[in-house]
């Protein structure tokens, strides 16, 4: 009971220890600018926009080879090349423009500054934010593709090597503990999640996307519960490592992480591309699935004293050879 209970207490630490990261709010909407009365007097002006999902001087990395930057009146152009970096510096409303009526002013650096259609600068960047960069390599298609392909070539290698020595796979000759399993779930669940927000509230994730924040008590409900299921998956995966490496050799480990890992890819896609309905009848059968799993999880109520091996009885450990009387 204290083994899990020490788990519990590091991730009350990391819940208290995330509290104190900001989520900025968003672009206001309103901007101001100038004009010129009939008199040739400048007066103020404000002009309503939409909420955007960035603010203004939020950072951007180029992904497209050649971005050009628009310089007034529209009659020169100045390249950005790929990986470099762009503040946002302005907003502006263009009425006649019949595609885009949101242009946005960015600069690299003093000397290169100019104006773009706001839809062409979101198509061809990404914040330089760690987080959203991670998003955007999960989100790309040919990403997910290949993480398919890797995971059912490492799946398959992983059961010919259970076949052929015996060693531990989820799901079907798994190791003497919970951590596999309620890892595995916790994944599916933050992948339904996901597909939610996908379905339901698009435009809270891509305003998370460009403003991420790993405080999930700082979000909208749904985006909350999102991020403290990492958290969770993130903790549940090193009680996971603890308890893989006191009852398995470090071979036999190798082999059941390369299936947890091929496992884990499995699900994420199959719950995140999955109808929404779909996914919540899945989810709900997997759930029962685990719990009859967790039943037969504690067939080894001793621990060996020296390495921490679990043990079906008292005597030598088949780990470390130490003798427990």
């Amino acid at each position: 009971m204290w083994k899990w209970g020490k788990y519990l207490v590091c991730l009350l630490l990391l819940v208290v220890g995330v509290t104190s990261c900001y989520y900025r709010t968003a672009l206001p909407t309103r901007v101001d600018g100038e004009g010129e009365g009939e008199e040739g007097e400048e007066e103020s002006s404000v002009v309503d926009l939409p909420e955007r999902p960035y603010a203004l001087n939020s950072n951007f990395k180029v992904t497209a080879d050649t971005l050009w930057l628009h310089q007034l009146p529209f009659t020169d152009s100045l390249p950005v090349l790929k990986d470099n970096e762009l503040v946002v510096a302005e907003l502006a409303i263009h009425a006649d423009d019949p595609t885009d009526s949101v242009w946005v002013k960015v600069a690299r650096d003093q000397e290169t500054i100019g104006w773009l259609p706001e839809h062409q600068l979101l198509e061809n960047i990404v914040p330089v934010d760690p987080i959203s960069q991670c998003i955007h390599l999960f989100s790309d298609t040919h990403t997910l593709y290949f993480f398919l392909i890797v995971g059912i070539f490492f799946l398959t290698f992983a059961y010919r090597a259970m076949k052929r020595k015996k060693t531990k796979l989820i799901w079907l000759n798994d190791i003497d503990s919970i951590f596999p399993i309620m890892l595995s779930w916790l994944l599916a669940c933050a992948a339904t999640l996901y597909n939610s927000m996908q379905y339901f509230v698009p435009q809270t994730w891509e305003r998370y996307y460009y403003d991420p924040s790993l405080n999930p008590f700082d979000l909208p409900l749904i985006l909350g519960l999102f991020v403290l299921s990492v958290w969770c998956i993130f903790l549940m995966g090193v009680a996971l490592l603890d308890d893989l490496f006191h009852q398995t050799t470090f071979e036999v480990a190798f082999f059941y992480l390369i299936g947890l890992a091929s496992c884990c890819i499995f699900l994420y896609i199959f719950f995140t591309y999955l109808w929404i309905y779909a996914a919540y009848v899945c989810l709900i059968a997997y759930t029962y699935c685990c719990f009859r799993w967790l039943k037969h999880s504690n067939r080894y109520p001793y621990a060996c004293g020296a390495c921490g091996a679990k043990m079906r009885a008292k005597g030598i450990c088949p780990h470390c050879g130490a003798i427990n009387e």
